[in-house]
């Protein structure tokens, strides 16, 4: 890209995955700035406070942001992934790199999300939803509709991300314990059946038209949990990604299809982690995340620097982007 800009790059976050976003933040500053534009960083405290160069930022709505011309969002999990920030930017009128609010807010919401990949038919694992509201009046009921799930269990808070709160169950009597955990996150949570195979990962990178990459493998370190949970992430060694991931010529072929699938479906825009169970040619949707992690050795960049597209390339595609959306959404009359 030659052209240059100036661009605010948001890191922390109120959420618990507060340090992994400044990681993220602070390697797409640095890729920015290699690339020839003007950055500022900006770190959103744990209380939801912006600071950039240690001043307090106040901004406007209707008034823009004075001297940036593009947001980076590097924020996961609530407040900055759901389209709480989406929104905020929006009411600024920004250009920003990701989705906007609508997609930001299903794909964070695991219930949300599964109903809608339901009603257009994508293959998904077996799940109940569970409301705290209703494991506080009829645990006796929650527990017989859960039971058909069969062992072992996924209890997942509905939105939150990086695997906090997730507890796997392996044990009928383990399990309000893992409920209890996973409602001290949100009022609602999902509970999966555990997927035979491997877990398969695909990044997607375009607007109307996007790109989707060669899927990746995530195999674990000896020693580990046993599924991708937050140390298995963040802890280095303790996973591997393997791409091309191992997986037949058929099961590679509906990985990308179901990819791109969800990204359009969502409406996402920008880029988009797609993640899967894959069992011989049997494919399930889990996921799809609107912020993945992003620094050069995080699996989205990983899997297109396979795919043959660099990170600095990855960047600069972002933020064309951003600023193809921004300029396609003035044009509507509301």
């Amino acid at each position: 890209m030659s052209a240059t800009y100036r661009i605010a790059v948001l890191g922390g976050g109120r959420s618990s995955e507060h340090e992994v976003s400044l990681q993220s933040a602070a390697a797409v500053a640095a890729g920015l700035s290699e690339a020839g534009h003007d950055v500022l960083s900006v770190e959103v405290t744990r209380d939801g406070v912006w600071h950039a160069a240690g001043r307090e930022i106040s901004l406007t709505p209707g008034r823009g942001w004075p001297g940036v011309d593009l947001v980076f969002p590097v924020l996961h999990g609530p407040f900055g992934e759901d389209g709480t920030v989406q929104g905020l930017l929006e009411l600024l009128g920004v250009p920003y790199v990701g989705s906007g609010v609508t997609a930001s807010a299903i794909c964070m919401d695991k219930v949300g999300f599964k109903r809608m990949m339901q009603s257009a038919g994508l293959p998904q694992v077996a799940h109940r939803v569970v409301r705290a509201a209703d494991w506080a009046l009829e645990r006796s009921a929650v527990l017989d509709e859960i039971a058909g799930l069969g062992l072992p269990v996924f209890t997942k808070p509905a939105r939150l991300g990086s695997s906090v709160g997730i507890g796997r169950v392996l044990a009928n009597a383990d399990l309000p314990a893992a409920l209890e955990e996973a409602f001290a996150h949100d009022g609602t949570a999902v509970v999966e059946a555990a997927a035979r195979g491997i877990e398969v990962e695909c990044a997607v990178l375009g607007n109307d038209e996007a790109d989707v990459s060669e899927p990746g493998e995530i195999l674990l370190a000896a020693g580990e949990s046993g599924w991708y949970d937050y140390h298995a992430k963040y802890t280095p060694g303790a996973m591997q990604l393997i791409v091309p991931a191992r997986i037949s010529p058929p099961a590679r072929a509906r990985v990308r299809e179901l990819a791109g699938r969800a990204f359009a479906l969502a409406g996402c825009a920008g880029l988009a982690r797609a993640d899967f169970f894959v069992n011989g040619d049997e494919v399930l949707l889990n996921e799809l995340n609107t912020m993945p992690g992003f620094t050069q050795t995080s699996v989205y960049g990983k899997l297109f620097a396979a795919s043959g597209i660099g990170y600095a390339e990855l960047l600069d595609r972002l933020v064309a982007l951003a600023f193809e959306r921004h300029e396609r959404r003035a044009r509507y009359v509301f």
